[in-house]
């Protein structure tokens, strides 16, 4: 299961609710404890950046996301306490649920992927309703992101 019917209706509803910016957020798992998962919404901060410094951050929030860093240490804090990322997801505003370079080079670190057991899905969002979804994981064999089959929960 990459998301719950439960879940994926609560990132459904942050991506549109959010248009026309990109949501983002995770579910993490309690390692040991299949099942006992946490979605958390996360803010994306990429209108900010853009306002602040226009030429690092060329990009405003209807074309990129950004995490604001205290979900991060919240997220950290919780990967402290036994969770593990799982799912990382965000939107494409008006635009395909696909995996972009863009997406690939902030999921990597250094070449290798940051969470290599995470699947990362993408929720397009078409003039503020949910069009599509699609997921992706790391193939360590094909040293890339690959779809999965994804039905929508």
């Amino acid at each position: 299961m990459i998301l719950s019917r439960a879940e994926f209706a609560q990132v459904r509803i942050q991506a549109e609710n959010e248009y026309p910016s990109e949501c983002c957020g995770v579910v993490l798992e309690k390692e040991g404890f299949p099942g006992q998962r946490l979605l958390i919404p996360c803010r994306n901060v990429q209108n900010e950046l853009h306002a602040k410094d226009p030429e690092r951050y060329a990009r405003d929030a209807r074309t990129a996301f950004h995490v604001d860093p205290k979900d991060l240490l919240r997220i950290g804090n919780l990967e402290s306490d036994g969770y593990r990322v799982r799912v990382i997801y965000h939107s494409h505003i008006n635009a395909g649920a696909y995996f972009s370079e863009t997406d690939k080079q902030n999921a990597l670190v250094q070449g290798e992927p940051a969470y290599p057991e995470a699947t990362y899905v993408v929720v397009s969002i078409v003039e503020g309703k949910a069009a599509k979804a699609a997921a992706f994981a790391w193939s360590l064999e094909q040293r890339d992101f690959v779809p999965l089959d994804f039905p929508r929960p």
